[in-house]
Order: structure tokens, then C-alpha cells, then sequence
């Protein structure tokens, strides 16, 4: 029956999307049965039925390919072809013929296909095209003539083959040579935002690079822009040949074009040696040089043949005591450069490399606030976080928006015990996730190091697994090329560490790492501040002296439980427990040894109760237990084995050994009362029942049996009857 199942499914899911497909075989077939030669008039009503179910089916999958920004679905590319084929062999067939002079638009019809789908949908429709006209040659009176089908069918793949073929090689041709292009212009681009101070070294990569490139191609723009825009003046008012900015590379070796205007259609645009030439000397004195009457042989380098100029000036391209580069004018006569003609030059200079200081002011400025934009919303977020853990994953959060890493981890540092704990961690893979509540001793590793020392490490945030630890020898840490760890200080004291890796190198350089540490800062401010809510909140919900809730966290608890209990339908046990003579043991033994039987008792409920118990220090000895779905029977058992271990239970004084017991009071919801303040009475009437009855028992509250009229008042020193012993 599955199969079956399963068939049908399919083949409802295969109408619902490709029932265009199924459309094209119905119209191929009713042009193959000869629909396509009937006239249209009369009482002939497929025909017109055909051609506008062809025309609404067709041009919704057309609209539907126009729409797609990427690569269109199989069966739509399908469709339309086999659509198109349809309709091309129905007009065929109709006006002229397959074998007519309009025969070869099939041709013509497999070229586009081919050209426009996928390679497997288009080969899917020439086989379709095949069959197609196939049929339509055996339905035709007749035989049918193999050797001409079989010609045809070859030039049909052929043209199939040929579009397929040859234009999808010219397009990723194309593709390729256009995106080397780009890759070379933003390799330039990014080489001269570096020349230009814009990036420093190792600076852009994975998202970073996005965000830096897209502010240094702007810069690189924008001096490109100006500096061009200050030679083409100085060319056309000095009457120059070329006017052309040349800069150094980072280690002054190399000098290429950053910039030129020029009259001439032969420029080496290629870097050539900075002592190349008159240029060398410019480098090497840092002086003007100015030459007239210059021969052939006379070496310019950014012209690559015999010298087509006379007269050169060179002005070098001073940032404060920093050679940039060198500015060259050159003429073609030979008229010597004017000490104004010269002053002019030096001025553009000086413009091109105000341009380009203004740029990186402004890129510098715009790093600044983005940077600052970044650490304003770390702070909030860490400053709405109130958990330890809301504060670790906001901290991480906020990292993961200033740099690129794979796997971040927060130790905690405890100076009590001298331990590190990991008490976050996580990995894009999961490769770390496992440390999370691992500990490790001090002086193990790196993390260690960094709460000693309080500063990051490594220095220059690489890492060489082989030789160096990062928590600890059995707490391996993925070889990642780059790591970084940062102390989370707070008034000089390390709370703990935040980790950082990445899979690239240089992935904490210079450019982001100072923004971590601020961030780092943040982060250890608001876990000291979460640990203190934490701490708050604990004191004031928690005894001091045994650790349970205190009675304003219980009175809060409880009329939470008995709305659910009321709600639900289910019972609820409150237990009172009060010891024995307790005053009698501050008497004789100190208060010191009373605090530990009480702390002894505390001890002995957390051990009986159950994980949804509630147990709570009212005050003084008494002890307070709310028991969720729990009736008399169980209340009274629990009771009972909280009374038999505290009786057992010696507690060792310097006045010898002393034992304890205690007396308990039961009350159930909503027998013994619909609220908090009427079920709390009735166990305490419970335990005083369980008091005057000589202590050391239990007792379950009962309501009052209603005395009949006729009977005998109670005999004077009778125990009440709403609470009996156990």
C-alpha cells in the first residue's frame, strides 16, 4: 500500500508543478493528430481552445523566466521550449509544410534554446522536438521517410550542440577575463589605498575587507579624482606634453603612476626601478631637477621608446620628512621650466598630497565612528544584560561585529580556588563547544598568563599550536593561525579571559585589536555587575545560615503554587517542622551548636525532598515545605522520614553528644484551606497538635466533625478532634 502511496503523492505533486509540461504534451498531441491543419470557422471550437490555452500558458512562463534574478528551474526552461516547439511545428504544419522552405526555424528555434536554458533542458527539449516531429511524420499520410527525418534530426542536434558548445565556452570566456579585470582593479585599488596610508599592513580580509574596501575605494576614488583633475590644469595652463604623479611603494623601491594627464598615446603604465633615470636623482638629492634639450637617448622611464620630449622638470613629493613619490612635467620643445612655472608644479604637489592627507583624515574619522557606533551598541547590550550568561553572549555578539572569528570562549578566574572555569564556548563547527564547565588549574597556558599579567597574548595575535598552551595540556584548542586572548579587567583585577580565534592570519591586527580591548573592558564591567545582581538577588531570596529560602521568597512561591495547584486540579502538601526543645539545646550547649543542628536539619531536608520541593527557614527552628501533587499519604510519609533521620542523627559537642527531634504539622490543598494564609494555619495547628501530644510525631490536620445536637459536650481536658496523631 506505501508504493502506491508514495506513486500518488508523486504524481499530485508532479500535476501541481509541472503541469505546464503536461499541457505541452496535450497541445503536442492534438497538433500531431492533425488539430493544427483544421480550419478555425464553424462549429470548430478546440482549435481556437489550443491556441488560447498555448498563448495564457506561455506567456506566464515567460514572465515568470523575466522575473528570475538567477538561474531559472529546469522544468520552466522545459516548458517554454516545449511550448515554443509546439507552436513552431503547428505553424509548420499549417501554412508551409515540415519539409517546406520554412523548415529550417527549427533550426533556428534549437539555437535559442540552447543558448537561453540549461545545457540538460535543452537537450531535454531537442529530444522532445525529435519525438515531436516524429509523430507528425508517422501520422502524416504516408510513409514516413526515414533517411530525411534521420538528416534532419542531425542538423537539429548539431545546431543544439554548436550553441550549447560554443557560446557557453564565449560567455565563461567572457566571465573570466571580466573578473580578472575587477580582481586586478581592486588589487590596484587596494595597493594604492596602502601607498596612500588609507589601510595598514595586513588590514581587509573576509568581512573586514568589505567594510575597509568599500571606505578605501571611495578615498582612492576621490584623490584619483582631485589629483587628476590638478594635473590636467597644470598641463593645459603650462602647456605641458604630460603632467603625471609617480609614487613610491612601501618599500621604496618601485616607483609607478598613480595619476596622469597626457597628450601622448604611449605611457608605461608598468613600475619601474626609482633610480631609473633623472627620476633617481630627484629620489636621491629630494631637490627639484629641472632639464632642457634633451636627445632621443635621453631615458624618461614612463615612456617606454626613444624620449619624444626636450624639456623635464621633477618635483619630489615630500610628507613632512617622508618621500612619497615624485611629480614630472615634461614638454615637447625645448624651453626651459620658469623658477614660476616651477613654483606652479610645486603647489600641485603640494595639492596632490593635501588631497590625499584630507583622505585619509576622513577615512580615519569615518573608522572612528563606525568604530565607535560598534562599541556604543556593545554597551548596550551589555548594559541591558543582568545574567552572567546574557553578558558573555552579548560580549560575544558584539566581538563577532568588530572581527572575523571562527570560535570564541569566557573563562571565569576564581582566586579562592586558583581554577579557571570555561563558561562559554562556541565554534562554527562545534569544536570547542565541549569545554563549556571545564576547569583547569592556574599557570597552565596562555589563559593563565593573561590573568597574570593582564595584557593580551599573544602579542601579535598568531598561533603556534606546537608551541604554546592555551588553557591547558588536556584541554586542547583547535590550530587556528590567529588567536587572541584578552583579560577582563575590572579595577586591575582579572575576572577572567575572553578567546578569540580565526582560521586566516592576521586576524587581530593592529586595526581592530584596540577596539577588543575596549570592548573586553565593557564586557568585564557589566559580568562584575551581573555577578552583583546575582549576589543580591541570592541574598535576598536565601538564609544565610543553611542555605535554603528565606520566608519572603517562600510566601512568594507559595501562593504561585497553590494558583497552580487551583488551576490544575491538584493537590498540594505544606509541611512545618519545628524542633524540639530547640531553646533548651541554646541553653545548655551555646548558640553555636544550636546553629549547627539547625544547619544538620536543613541538611536532612534537602536530602528528602524531591527536585520540585520547596523547602524554606520560616524562622527561628521552623522549617517550612510546600510539595507539589503530593496527598496526605505522601505528606505524611515524607514527614516521617524526615522525623526518623533527624532522631537518628548525633551532632558531636564539646559538652558531649547530643540528639535532637522534631515535630512536624501536615496540611493538604485545598482541604486544609483555599489560600495561603488558611492552609498555613491548619499545619500549624497540625505541629501543635503534635507538640501537646509529647512532640517527637506527625500530625495531618483534620477539619472539625460537626457535633450533633443531642450530644455530650466534650469532657473538660479532651484533645481536639480536627487533628490526630500519627
Amino acid at each position: 500500500m506505501e508504493p502506491l502511496v508514495r506513486a500518488l503523492l508523486g504524481a499530485r505533486t508532479f500535476g501541481r508543478k509541472g503541469h505546464g509540461l503536461l499541457i505541452a504534451f496535450a497541445l503536442g498531441a492534438y497538433v500531431v493528430l492533425g488539430g493544427a491543419a483544421v480550419d478555425f470557422g464553424g462549429a470548430q471550437v478546440l482549435g481556437p481552445l489550443a491556441l488560447a490555452t498555448w498563448a495564457l500558458v506561455i506567456t506566464v512562463r515567460v514572465r515568470r523566466k523575466l522575473r528570475e534574478t538567477s538561474d531559472a528551474p529546469l522544468l520552466l526552461d522545459v516548458e517554454i521550449g516545449a511550448l515554443l516547439s509546439v507552436a513552431l511545428e503547428a505553424l509548420l504544419v499549417r501554412f508551409d509544410g515540415l519539409s517546406g522552405r520554412m523548415s529550417p526555424a527549427l533550426y533556428v528555434l534549437v539555437a535559442l534554446v540552447a543558448a537561453f536554458a540549461r545545457p540538460l533542458a535543452g537537450l531535454l527539449v531537442v529530444a522532445w522536438i525529435l519525438a515531436l516531429e516524429a509523430g507528425l511524420r508517422i501520422a502524416a499520410p504516408g510513409h514516413m521517410d526515414v533517411e530525411a527525418f534521420a538528416t534532419h534530426a542531425g542538423f537539429v542536434a548539431t545546431f543544439a550542440l554548436l550553441n550549447l558548445t560554443l557560446l557557453r565556452a564565449e560567455v565563461a570566456r567572457i566571465r573570466v577575463t571580466a573578473r580578472a579585470r575587477v580582481e586586478a582593479q581592486l588589487v590596484r585599488i587596494r595597493e594604492d589605498a596602502r601607498s596612500y596610508r588609507l589601510l595598514g599592513a595586513g588590514e581587509a580580509a573576509d568581512r573586514e575587507e568589505v567594510r575597509s574596501d568599500r571606505l578605501a575605494r571611495a578615498s582612492v576614488e576621490e584623490i584619483h579624482q582631485s589629483v587628476l583633475y590638478a594635473l590636467d590644469l597644470l598641463r593645459r595652463s603650462l602647456d605641458l606634453h604630460t603632467a603625471v604623479l609617480l609614487w613610491l611603494n612601501d618599500s621604496g623601491t618601485h616607483l609607478r603612476i598613480s595619476e596622469l594627464s597626457t597628450s601622448s598615446n604611449e605611457v608605461n603604465d608598468a613600475p619601474f626601478a626609482a633610480g631609473d633615470g633623472v627620476l633617481g636623482a630627484v629620489l636621491a638629492k629630494r631637490v627639484p631637477v629641472s632639464l632642457h634639450g634633451l636627445k632621443s637617448t635621453f631615458r624618461v622611464p614612463y615612456y617606454p621608446g626613444p624620449c619624444p620630449v626636450q624639456s623635464l622638470a621633477a618635483i619630489p613629493v615630500l610628507d613632512g620628512e617622508t618621500l612619497r613619490g615624485v611629480l614630472a612635467i615634461d614638454r615637447l620643445e625645448s624651453r626651459a621650466f620658469s623658477t614660476d612655472e616651477e613654483e606652479i608644479a610645486a603647489q600641485a604637489a603640494r595639492f596632490c598630497l593635501r588631497a590625499i592627507q584630507n583622505e585619509r583624515v576622513f577615512l580615519q574619522l569615518e573608522r572612528a565612528k563606525v568604530e565607535q557606533g560598534k562599541l556604543y551598541r556593545a554597551a548596550q547590550a551589555l548594559g541591558s544584560a543582568l545574567s552572567e550568561q546574557d553578558v558573555v553572549a552579548a560580549g560575544v555578539k558584539a566581538a563577532r561585529e568588530i572581527a572575523s572569528f571562527d570560535l570564541a570562549a569566557v573563562t571565569i578566574f576564581d582566586e579562592a580556588t586558583r581554577s579557571h572555569e570555561v563558561v562559554a564556548a562556541k565554534s562554527v563547527e562545534g569544536k570547542i563547544d565541549d569545554l563549556v564547565g571545564m576547569r583547569f588549574a592556574h599557570n597552565t597556558g596562555l589563559v593563565s598568563m593573561v590573568v597574570q599579567n593582564r595584557c593580551p597574548l599573544p602579542y601579535r595575535g598568531e598561533y603556534e599550536a606546537g608551541h604554546k598552551i592555551v588553557l591547558s595540556k588536556r584541554l586542547p584548542w583547535p590550530s587556528h593561525p590567529s588567536l587572541l586572548v584578552l583579560p577582563l579587567l575590572i579595577h586591575d583585577r582579572a575576572l577572567g579571559t575572553l578567546i578569540l580565534g580565526a582560521k586566516r592570519r592576521h586576524a587581530f591586527g593592529d586595526p581592530v585589536r584596540p577596539t577588543l580591548e575596549v570592548l573586553a573592558s565593557h564586557l568585564a564591567v557589566s559580568l562584575s555587575n551581573a555577578r552583583m545582581v546575582h549576589k543580591l538577588e541570592t541574598m535576598a531570596t536565601t538564609d544565610g545560615l543553611t542555605g535554603l529560602s528565606n520566608k519572603r521568597a517562600m510566601l512568594e512561591s507559595a501562593v504561585q503554587k497553590i494558583a497552580a495547584s487551583a488551576r490544575f486540579d491538584r493537590k498540594l502538601a505544606v509541611l512545618m517542622t519545628d524542633i524540639d526543645h530547640f531553646k533548651k539545646v541554646n541553653d545548655t550547649y551555646g548558640h553555636d551548636v544550636g546553629d549547627v543542628v539547625i544547619r544538620g536539619l536543613a541538611d536532612i531536608l534537602k536530602r528528602q525532598k524531591r527536585t520540585t520541593d520547596l523547602v524554606a527557614r520560616f524562622g527561628g527552628e521552623e522549617f517550612v515545605t510546600l510539595c507539589e501533587q503530593t496527598d496526605e499519604k505522601g505528606a505524611m510519609l515524607l514527614a516521617e522520614r524526615i522525623r526518623e533521620e533527624l532522631s537518628k542523627t548525633t551532632f558531636h559537642t564539646p559538652q558531649g553528644v547530643l540528639s535532637v527531634t522534631c515535630s512536624i504539622g501536615v496540611a493538604i490543598f485545598p482541604e486544609g484551606g483555599s489560600d495561603w494564609e488558611s492552609l498555613f494555619k491548619a499545619a500549624d495547628e497540625a505541629l501543635y497538635v503534635s507538640k501537646r501530644s509529647g512532640r517527637n510525631r506527625c500530625t495531618a490536620w483534620r477539619a472539625p466533625a460537626r457535633a450533633a445536637p443531642t450530644r455530650a459536650p466534650r469532657a473538660p481536658g479532651k484533645a481536639p478532634t480536627k487533628a490526630t496523631g500519627t
